[in-house]
């Protein structure tokens, strides 16, 4: 519990700055995005795990029911339920909690994103295997990860910002590390690659076993 203070308290502060981040990678994101979408449904229900200042939960709500947007930092909710009402989108549900809510129900949710947010995590492997309970068999969860790893100067500033407490704690994956932590929580890898050519920013998608 005293992580997650730590990190809602970081976030809350860098939300601003990190809004104008995203912008920067809006039209990318948004490309990537509009890949997977196609194929969901009306009456589909999403959700947007770390849901940040509001650019994925805002570009999906169009294609399905309901969006669950959850995110530890109610600074970061007010930046995109902003953004929610200049859309006039009605359909997504903010959240200031974690995926292990008991109230998401087990085999509940069609479609999970997960951006810039599993290298974040205290435990990265029981999220995902939480992430795996939560979709209807045949649901997609789309993750894009930046892969600290292969970023040797960042992990050294970020590691050291973590000991002083300035910046949460951040996992160095590569591309296998975190393919193997979705194939271990039985996922089957739907497609895998860079994001964008000379950046570190990888995607996973997986798709949980059943009918979908």
């Amino acid at each position: 519990m005293e992580t997650v203070k730590k990190a809602e308290k970081f976030w809350d502060r860098t939300s601003n700055r990190y809004d104008k981040i995203e912008k920067k990678f809006e039209e990318t994101y948004l490309c990537f995005i509009d890949k997977w979408i196609n194929g969901l449904k009306p009456d589909d229900t999403a959700m947007d795990l770390g849901c940040g200042t509001g650019l994925v939960c805002n570009e999906i709500a169009h294609k399905v029911k309901k969006v669950y947007a959850v995110d530890i930092s109610s600074k970061m909710i007010e930046i995109a339920q902003r953004k929610t009402q200049e859309r006039n989108i009605q359909n997504i549900e903010y959240l200031r909690t974690t995926i292990f809510d008991s109230r998401f129900e087990s085999s509940s949710i069609d479609f999970i994103t997960a951006f810039n947010i599993l290298h974040l995590l205290e435990d990265t492997q029981a999220a995902i295997s939480r992430i795996h309970e939560l979709l209807k068999p045949g649901g997609l969860i789309i993750s894009v990860t930046p892969f600290v790893g292969e970023m040797p100067l960042l992990k050294t500033i970020l590691t050291i910002g973590n000991k002083i407490g300035l910046v949460p704690g951040v996992k160095a994956f590569k591309n296998q590390m975190l393919i193997s932590s979705f194939e271990e929580c039985n996922f089957e890898i739907i497609d895998t690659g860079r994001l964008k050519q000379n950046l570190p920013l990888y995607f996973v998608v997986g798709k949980k076993g059943g009918e979908g």
